[in-house]
């Protein structure tokens, strides 16, 4: 490695991947800078300070803002020490005049060229220490065009993709909300170097923070034209105060990197994902119904059983029950009461949940059941007995949401009780096996009548740390049960809370031709393993292009399966058993998007596993015939393809040829009517003569 502009002796630390380095140096008095993020084995050029602190210097945004035990708001940081073991590197600095200690940490995943980077902060001053700023990760990228995109939206319309170009200030993407926080804006981002993202080309960073409350990017254009990212937990009325010998550990940053475009980037980071940041991510999932667009609240266990046997008949292999089953004193006929009350109707369900699991059982399905345990009605008899276990404002009426209020995760005794209600229904309850985790509101009135006035800024941060801690309890003490991660749709989709999950709710909208923009951006950072996609009767487009939609992921219906034609029963189990012969291509392969629903009518994505491959296409207005030209093939094999999921009475296409072909004069697509799909599976034959 050879440095341009840097004087002196400096001394490099090198956390590298396969084909990426994110490099720093110290100088002679012991300051850390940060010489390199990109290509490995570029040149170590002088660069900002690697981590930037407020009041002695720094001018700009800072990493970390300090008030000492004594009032000083200034600190400075010097490097005392680095180390790396196995994957993880951690440089220590300290406050040259201050027992204040602050520890920057990576983590490496060489193959799929990931860094994470996180900090932890602590010190031994007589008394405390409150941190009014903390970002995981401060990365300077260097000089030139940069190009951010962003995945932006609201309830029912998640993952909307927005490109643009960064000029000098800064930009902020962020949330406030503490809870239910990605409603509006995921915790996720793409960074292009040189021009525009693009698809198989270019320099990128894929930035995602894995974190489920407030966060917040900052990327700031310093006067020099260099660009500095700052990313973590939102600061914004959150001040912390740190006791003498406590840590204060930030959440993951998780950083992709590709020279070659964001196709690349995807695939390593799904890789990354199906490895280390969900749970069972090495095995394919179940094909499930659920009730709820079947019958909402309005139910019995007679009509629940019904349900059974038409899932049975269809192929499928799991069925959750959704929100309504519980409630004494009230009934949850609406969404208005009952929430906080995690007992059986006795109306609805006078044997209980056990009857339900035995006659899945005997019935040959699995059965799963939908929890909010982080919410409660005021119409409740949990929130008649506890009124002080919730978050609020003193002197402030309660502001409602989906006639709800959210529980104060920040009181132990609140923690307690979430942990050991959900404990006490999988236990009582053995025959669940999956759990569909709802949080269907955000914070507006961020107070905690169990912290103390010095600690109200610590409600958002301890809230997740809470809802962490039980969640982790829970998936230790119940590995064998899944877990559907949701939030009114897309609003808890990150790193961290997939830790705890086999999947997630990507959004309430279930009209096929919106899903095909919301699961186009959540494949930028999330595996289709992860990505539950139903079949409903939403926007009245026919079952076939509602399945072809939902078989680019984990495949699911919500539909009243009692109630279904004879016609599209037929082609459901069709559908049903096709998606079993593929699944495993499509939820551990490596994923190709090859026309962005965003350029044209026409889309299409793909996924390879070994010798077998799965095609989609989809039109959204009249797409003419055109070749479609694939990737991630073999060049030297030929490709037997066959349409898969066609119409009834209809054969479909079947051709056989060779990968060079495909992927460089592409594989002829007739043209389509509006809301028209193909599906095509691949088989790799022969060697190509």
């Amino acid at each position: 490695m050879t440095t341009s502009g840097i004087t002196g002796d400096p001394q490099p630390i090198c956390v590298e991947t396969a084909n990426a380095a994110l490099v720093f140096y110290v100088d002679g008095e012991g300051r850390l800078f940060q010489g390199a993020f990109g290509a490995k084995g570029a040149d170590l050029v002088q660069g900002q300070l690697a981590f930037p602190v407020a009041g002695d210097g720094w001018i700009f945004e800072p990493a970390l803002r300090v008030t000492h035990a004594d009032g000083n708001t200034s600190t400075d940081l010097r490097v005392i020490a680095s180390e790396t073991e196995g994957p993880v590197t951690r440089i220590s600095l300290k406050d040259p005049e201050y027992p204040l200690f602050v520890d920057l940490l990576f983590r490496t995943s060489p193959d799929e060229d990931v860094f994470e980077a996180w900090t932890e902060v602590r010190h031994s001053e007589s008394g405390e220490v409150r941190l009014d700023r903390f970002a995981s990760s401060s990365p300077d990228f260097g000089g030139g065009d940069f190009y951010l995109t962003q995945f932006h939206g609201d309830w029912a319309d998640e993952m909307n993709i927005q490109e643009e170009p960064l000029g000098f200030g800064i930009k902020i993407l962020d949330s406030k909300l503490g809870v239910r926080a990605h409603q509006f804006r995921n915790p996720s981002f793409l960074l292009s170097k040189g021009g525009p993202a693009m698809e198989d080309s270019g320099e990128v960073f894929g930035g995602s923070l894995a974190w489920s409350g407030s966060f917040q990017f900052a990327f700031e254009r310093l006067p020099d034209g260099r660009l500095r990212g700052l990313c973590g937990m939102n600061p914004y009325a959150s001040e912390y105060h740190l006791e003498p010998g406590e840590k204060f550990v930030t959440p993951r940053m998780v950083w992709g990197w590709s020279a070659s475009g964001t196709g690349a980037l995807s695939r390593n980071l799904h890789r990354w994902t199906r490895k280390n940041a969900l749970r069972d991510g090495d095995r394919s999932r179940a094909i499930l119904l659920n009730n709820w667009e079947a019958t909402y609240f309005s139910f019995d266990s007679e009509k629940i059983v019904s349900l059974f046997d038409g899932a049975v008949a269809l192929g499928m292999e799991l069925f959750l029950l959704d929100d309504g089953w519980f409630g004494r004193k009230y009934p949850r006929d609406d969404d208005s009461q009952g929430l906080g009350d995690w007992t059986p109707d006795p109306k609805k369900l006078p044997d209980g949940i056990g009857e339900l699991t035995q006659k899945a059982q005997e019935k040959g399905i699995r059965f799963g059941i939908w929890l909010e345990p982080e919410m409660v009605n005021p119409r409740s008899e949990l929130y008649e007995n506890h009124p002080d276990w919730v978050v609020r404002q003193p002197k402030r009426p309660p502001e409602l949401q989906r006639n709800q209020l959210v529980l104060d995760l920040a009181n132990p005794e609140v923690e307690e009780y979430v942990c050991s209600l959900v404990d006490r229904t999988l236990s009582e309850n053995p025959g669940i096996s999956y759990v569909k985790w709802d949080c269907n509101r955000y914070l507006t009135q961020p107070g905690s009548p169990y912290l103390g006035k010095e600690r109200q800024t610590h409600l958002q941060i301890e809230y997740v740390w809470a809802l962490y801690r039980v969640m982790d309890r829970l998936a230790k003490s119940h590995p064998d049960v899944e877990v559907m991660m949701c939030s009114g749709g897309g609003a808890r989709v990150d790193y961290a809370s997939l830790r705890y999950a086999q999947e997630y709710w990507p959004s309430d909208m279930t009209d096929p031709a919106r899903r095909i923009f919301i699961q186009w951006g959540y494949s930028f950072f999330f595996p289709a393993i992860a990505t539950s996609n139903h079949v409903t009767l939403a926007g009245g487009h026919g079952m076939k292009f509602a399945f072809d939609v939902a078989m680019s992921g984990r495949l699911g219906m919500d539909v009243d399966v009692d109630n279904l034609s004879a016609e599209d029963r037929e082609f459901a189990t069709q559908a049903i058993a096709t998606y079993k012969e593929v699944r495993d291509v499509v939820q551990l392969g490596d994923q190709y998007r090859l026309e962005s629903p965003y350029a044209g009518p026409r889309s299409s994505l793909m996924y390879v596993l070994r010798d077998r491959a799965v095609l989609f296409v989809y039109s959204l207005g009249e797409s003419a015939a055109a070749p479609l030209r694939l990737k991630g093939l073999d060049p030297s094999h030929r490709y037997r393809v066959q349409e898969i999921n066609p119409p009834k009475g209809a054969t479909g296409l079947t051709t056989t040829v060779d990968g060079s072909t495909l992927m460089g004069e592409g594989l002829g697509v007739m043209a389509l009517s509006q809301f028209g799909s193909l599906v095509f599976e691949l088989r790799a034959e022969e060697l190509a003569p």
